[in-house]
């Protein structure tokens, strides 16, 4: 009898001692996201721009420089994205997307004059907002992002490669 008592006594404080090591491992919070430095705008070609497929409502032509293109260690797709209306009148930016909220970030603009104009205090928006953002969400949805998710570079390019509407 107290050999059996004795064991479910052992039982119950070895079930309690793993319960306690359990409770005591409570998870650690993840970091807070930091965005990486962003450095000037990166130099770019319009020889081998890579079209994006637009809605039939917009009539700018755009494209994406694909060595521009960068994945930073905070998942944010950097990319200069250039846009061409129907005059041949080019204008460009400097943006970033980041995936996981669905939004875009423009650091710098280039209009006709050929120089670039950064953006004083830049700022995340919802590329679904109605906004000038059209591109940026169009972008992410034919390659630089994969749902909520932020891909390689490799990948990205190969997606928006695949998905080529024509020249620019």
């Amino acid at each position: 009898m107290e050999s059996t008592v004795l064991r479910k006594l052992l039982l119950t404080a070895s079930a309690l001692g793993c319960a306690m090591t359990v409770s005591a491992q409570t998870p650690v919070d993840p970091p807070e996201w930091a965005e990486d430095a962003v450095t000037a705008p990166p130099r770019f070609s319009t020889s081998q721009l890579i079209p994006i497929e637009m809605p039939p409502y917009v009539t700018l032509k755009v494209g994406v420089d694909p060595e521009t293109v960068t994945v930073g260690s905070d998942g944010v797709v950097r990319y200069v994205v250039v846009m061409r209306n129907n005059m041949g009148s080019e204008s460009a930016a400097f943006e970033g997307i980041l995936c996981t909220n669905g939004e875009v970030k423009t650091y710098a603009r280039m209009g006709t004059s050929g120089k670039w104009s950064v953006v004083s205090q830049p700022q995340w928006q919802a590329m679904t907002d109605n906004l000038g953002s059209r591109h940026a969400f169009a972008i992410s949805k034919q390659g630089a992002c994969d749902g909520r998710a932020t891909g390689k570079r490799e990948s990205i390019l190969q997606a928006l490669k695949t998905r080529q509407s024509g020249n620019l």
